[in-house]
Parts: structure tokens; sequence; C-alpha cells
């Protein structure tokens, strides 16, 4: 296998040092902006010198962003070859047009490491829906949200510092919205909902809350409480269709994703035949992220596609009830109207629409909330 990777940042990096040590593949040319000297591949700074070598079967995408990322993808697709990426924004928001792309050329996309880093997810979920019919997926899919909450939770940091810290040791980004927005994790199920049903979802349809405005005195308020907040996604089957949601939730203590610590994951499968499987690891990094953007080239090698043939779009239905923890300096009548409980200077809601919650959520930009699990 003869690859042309775009893009040597940390995952760049990561892929050329694991393919080195293999007989079977071998990266042949580099898309780098610098000027690189390596004793075995070619750096190059125009995309066509990869995209018009007849010996380069399979391209990865390890650039990130949504452009030139997809243009590279597609044009590669169309060319005959094979595309790897580690990009699940790219991939989430084009999947409608890659996937059947890929299918129609004879060829393969696969994005292992876009969801889980190193766990290898969509391939166990491929796995799993081989024999039976997965109900629920989701879980803590983003390691930038999960260390600053630990760092709260654990060490009493206010947001601002916890943040400040997962900057500093790389897990966050100098602009960190992608992550605590929910952005990151929003992308992330929305593929693995695609893969778990065999649908399309409407991603307009699925909510999205992050966990920008948390303070330390809510955290102080779920340890008094024996809770633990962790931002998390679920996507699931219901009577009459599909519910997907992405929000900061309230763990028990003995419950194993209170449990997690610093940037780790852990996400979720519940089946008809296996009931609930949870996946734990290092959810980015260099040589996680690398191992499974491998993985993706060796299955290319036998013959595997895509993890599921694509279905039908699908809007979510996210009128299921749930409890929340509100925090708000505002008054709000509606709020007043369905609040069960006091806790300090927060109201724990009587149960309420996922998609209710998160339409008044819009409306009240400063607030916080947290679903109860």
């Amino acid at each position: 296998m003869n690859i042309g990777l775009c893009g040597f940042g940390v995952v760049g990096r990561g892929v050329y040092e694991i393919v080195r040590q293999r007989p079977d593949m071998k990266v042949k040319k580099i898309l780098c902006l610098e000027d690189i000297q390596l004793p075995d591949a070619q750096t190059v700074k125009d995309f066509s010198e990869i995209l018009n070598d007849p010996e380069i079967d399979t391209v990865v995408e390890a650039m990130g962003g949504l452009h030139p990322s997809y243009d590279f993808a597609r044009a590669a697709l169309e060319a005959g070859k094979n595309v790897v990426s580690s990009n699940k924004a790219m991939v989430c928001t084009f999947y409608d047009e890659l996937i059947p792309l890929a299918m129609h050329k004879g060829v393969s996309l696969r994005c292992t490491a876009a969801v889980g880093g190193g766990i290898g997810w969509l391939s166990e979920l491929e796995r799993a829906r081989r024999v039976q019919t997965i109900n629920q997926v989701g879980g803590i899919m983003n390691g930038t949200c999960n260390y600053i909450l630990d760092n709260m939770t654990r060490l009493g940091l206010g947001y601002d510092e916890a943040l400040k810290q997962a900057q500093k040791l790389g897990y966050a980004e100098a602009n960190p919205a992608t992550d605590v927005d929910g952005i990151d994790t929003w992308h992330k199920v929305i593929l693995s909902a695609n893969v778990a049903f065999g649908i399309s979802l409407d991603k307009t349809t699925v909510p999205v809350s992050g966990i920008r405005n948390i303070s330390a005195a809510d955290v102080d308020c779920f340890k008094a409480h024996g809770k633990v907040c962790k931002l998390i996604s679920t996507a699931k089957r219901t009577e009459d269709g599909f519910s997907a949601y992405v929000q900061p939730t309230l763990y028990p203590l003995g419950q194993p994703e209170a449990a997690v610590p610093a940037n780790y994951n852990l996400i979720t499968l519940e089946g008809d035949v296996s009931g609930r499987q949870s996946f734990f690891g290092q959810g980015a990094g260099r040589y996680p992220t690398a191992y499974n953007v491998v993985q993706d080239c060796v299955d290319f090698s036998q013959g595997k596609g895509f993890y599921t043939t694509p279905g039908r779009k699908v809007t979510v239905d996210n009128s299921v009830k749930l409890r929340y923890y509100v925090r708000t300096d505002r008054e709000d009548p509606w709020l007043k109207e369905n609040t069960e409980k006091h806790w300090a200077g927060a109201v724990v809601t009587r149960p309420v629409e996922v998609s209710v919650m998160h339409q008044w959520l819009k409306a009240h930009p400063d607030a916080f909330m947290a679903a109860f699990a």
C-alpha cells in the first residue's frame, strides 16, 4: 500500500512513524507546508502531486477543518483512491455526499480515529451491528471537557483555571469553543448514530449544550448531593424513531461515568443481544489516534469499506423527559412553574422534554443546566 499523507502535525507524524515499521505499507508523499527532509518519503506542497500519482492508492487526511480537507478527500475518492480521515467535523458535515461517492467509485472511506481516538469505537460498532440491533450509543466523547470537569471536581478548581491547565497541557486549543460548547461531541455522536442505526441524522435537529457556563459553586453543589458532572452524548431508538442530544449530565458516584479521569473517554453501546458494553481509553493524542488511522489502512487491504450502508434521513424526536439542574440569575415564569425543588442557588426541575429544555437554554445563554442520568 502506497499512502499519500495530507498533514504532518501531531496525528500525521504519528501515522508516518507507525507505517515506517510495517513492510506492507509506505508513506510515499507528504503534503506539508514546511521543508522537512525525510529518508523515505517526499514532501510536497501541492496536493495534485499526490492526486496524480498512480502508485498512491490511499490518501490519509490528517489536517482538520472543513476545507481543504473535504476538497482533498472528495478529489481522492473521485480519482479512485481510498481515504482515511481522523476529521470528525469533515466526515460528519459531508457524510451524505462522501460515503455514497466512495461506494459509487468502488473505493473506501473510513474514519475510525474520528470518534474516541485510540478506542476504535466505530469499528466496534461495525462488529456489534453485524449480529444484533443496537438500541443506544453515547457517553463521554471529549477528553478536553472531561479533563476540565475532572479537575474542577477533584481539585476544586474554577472553570477558567481548569481550562488554562488543559490548554497548557495541549488538551485544549487557544480557542476552546468547539470542545467546551459541545460541538466536537455533537459531531461524534451524529457519526456514531449513523453507523449504529444505519441512518443519516438531520444534524440541524440534534441539540447541544456545553460546559462553558459551569461554575465552581455548581460543582460544589453536585458534590454535596453525591453527583458528578460529565458532558454526555446520547443517541437512541425510541418508540417512534430516534432521539439524540449532547448535554452536561449528573451521575451518582457509583456509576462508571462518574469515575472517568483526566482526558479519557468512556463510550457505551446497548444492544439487544450483548446488553451494555463500554469502551474506555484515551480519546486523543498522537499515537492513540494514529494507531486507528493505520488500522483503517489495514482494513482497506482486507477489503473493508465504510462501516454501514448510508440509510434514510432522520429527524430526531427529543420528547423524552428528564429532570434538570438549572442555574440562572434571571426570574423566569416557565422555570418557576417547572421547579420541583431548590439546590443552593439553583433549581431542580420536574421531568421536562429534552427539546423544550434546550429551547429554553437558547433563550437564556448565560444559564447552566445539567440533566440527571
